[in-house]
């Protein structure tokens, strides 16, 4: 008999929160349940064009949280975040790799290779086995994804010449 393939807690959290996402006019850029010391966190980042505030973050988190406690798909305790992803913000999906193709990004390797653990320049590509492809200072160079432990935008803000 074909061993059933267990339905991860994200991929629910993210199925659950589709329906909101749509009446709320919000775009969800990522969902992470993590354990930090002995508690665990259902992290949703919200967006939409022009960013979010924390009205919509506030409603986000009202009506979802509802969805969760009737389907009541997680066993353990948990608290529940909801925010903007930030100006830097992680790129974890494809579909983020995509949007962000020709823009500055930061990696930061699991092991530093060659004396360096952290790599800046212009993404390139990203394979469908996930490699990355950034143009550095120093050339091109090629990441395979099981040598990365996070990769985000590199955020320019526009200070009108002020510090």
């Amino acid at each position: 008999m074909p061993k059933e393939k267990k339905i991860r807690t994200v991929d629910v959290a993210r199925t659950l929160a589709l329906p909101v996402l749509d009446a709320l006019d919000l775009v969800l850029w990522d969902v992470r349940f993590e354990k930090e010391g002995t508690g665990w966190y259902l992290r949703y980042f919200i967006d939409k064009p022009g960013g979010v505030n924390i009205q919509d973050c506030e409603a986000f988190s009202r009506a979802v949280d509802k969805l969760l406690d009737e389907a009541d798909p997680i066993e353990q305790s948990y608290t529940l975040e909801v925010s903007s992803p930030g100006i830097e913000r992680a790129l974890t999906r494809p579909e983020h790799f995509a949007l962000y193709l020709g823009q500055p990004i930061h990696i930061r390797l699991i092991r530093p290779r060659d004396g360096v653990r952290d790599l800046t320049g212009t993404l390139i590509e990203r394979s469908e086995d996930g490699k990355i492809s950034i143009e550095t200072e120093s050339g091109l160079q090629e990441v395979p994804k099981a040598e990365i432990a996070g990769v985000k935008i590199i955020a320019h803000i526009d200070t009108g010449g002020k510090p």
